[in-house]
């Protein structure tokens, strides 16, 4: 009788075992529920490629079938807004057109919320600059330290190393209009800005240049970011009583844009539980900087990227999949 009953307990767990991993296959099933891929849109830039792969990853890892699609950056809001492409996890605020608000305010187009990136436009300069100018970040100091800046075609007033002349003129704007005691110089390319960076950074030269966040240059070098007064508004444009002088306007600094995610009207009903996964994930600048610097700048392939990042960060992405249950 004790050997009979042993070798029922023995059977007993292995129906157990056996169910238990059958119920683990049928939750991702039933997770998935529709069918049909879900039609993740993929734009010009790196750092929004990572973070569409990195919810396509996800939504994989939840048993759900994934399609990359790519489309511009202003075209995707109507593809969304008709349900042609379902989800979007990198959306920028700033330079978007009308086509996206009204999208988001007829309810065609859903938030789903931040990102987790802090988007990031304006002047920056390496963090060793704080030792040659007291006061930095405060725009203030650096107005005091401009001759720091300065080499010898902008002598007396400093150099600034602004965007590439075909991506606006905006520091330009700002410098010209304030009277600021810089000269703004367009550079070449991204890719001689990132050599003015290094070179600076190597010889522990003063630099001051227009550039942004996320970037695998943070994730490589320290800079920090100057602080202009009041923060921008539109106002700023007409309001001579806001940011650095008095008498002047358009000093304010740079408008910054939100990051969203963003999905099709109907994605909820369609996929409840991928509704939920991306309302839970984040990812935040110093990922995907390090993982803009790995693919960007060590030149590896994205794929190999997001997945080594997904089998190293199961603790970080699998609450996002529980917020489903």
């Amino acid at each position: 009788m004790v050997k009979k009953g042993r070798k029922t307990m023995k059977q007993i767990k292995k129906i157990i075992n056996i169910f238990s991993f059958a119920l683990i296959g049928l939750s991702s099933t039933v997770m998935a529920g529709n069918s049909e891929p879900i039609k993740i849109v993929i734009n010009e830039w790196t750092g929004q490629h990572i973070s569409a792969h990195i919810s396509g990853s996800v939504l994989q890892k939840a048993g759900y079938d994934v399609e990359y699609v790519t489309a511009g950056a202003v075209p995707q809001f109507a593809a969304i807004a008709q349900g042609n492409l379902h989800l979007q996890p990198e959306t920028w605020g700033n330079n978007i057109g009308e086509i996206y608000p009204t999208s988001v305010a007829n309810g065609d187009i859903v938030v789903l919320g931040e990102t987790g990136l802090k988007g990031i436009e304006s002047w920056m300069y390496p963090t060793y600059m704080n030792e040659q100018c007291p006061g930095l970040p405060d725009v203030k100091a650096l107005i005091e330290c401009s001759q720091l800046f300065a080499v010898a075609e902008t002598f007396p007033k400093g150099r600034l190393i602004a965007y590439p002349a075909d991506w606006g003129t905006r520091s330009k704007d700002m410098v010209e209009n304030s009277g600021l005691p810089f000269v703004a110089i367009a550079g070449g390319s991204e890719g001689a800005m990132i050599a003015e960076m290094k070179a600076a950074y190597k010889t522990k030269s003063p630099l001051l240049m227009m550039m942004w966040a996320p970037h695998w240059v943070h994730a490589e070098m320290e800079f920090d970011w100057i602080e202009f007064p009041d923060g921008y508004s539109a106002d700023c444009l007409t309001n001579p009583s806001l940011g650095i002088y008095t008498d002047k306007v358009n000093d304010c600094g740079f408008k910054q844009g939100n990051i969203s995610k963003i999905a099709s009207r109907n994605f909820e009903e369609k996929w409840p539980g991928a509704f939920k996964i991306m309302q839970a994930l984040s990812i935040d600048n110093a990922t995907q900087n390090y993982l803009l610097l790995e693919i960007d700048n060590k030149k590896r392939d994205l794929s190999e990227v997001i997945l080594e990042w997904m089998d190293a960060n199961e603790a970080t992405w699998k609450p996002w999949i529980d917020a489903a249950s």
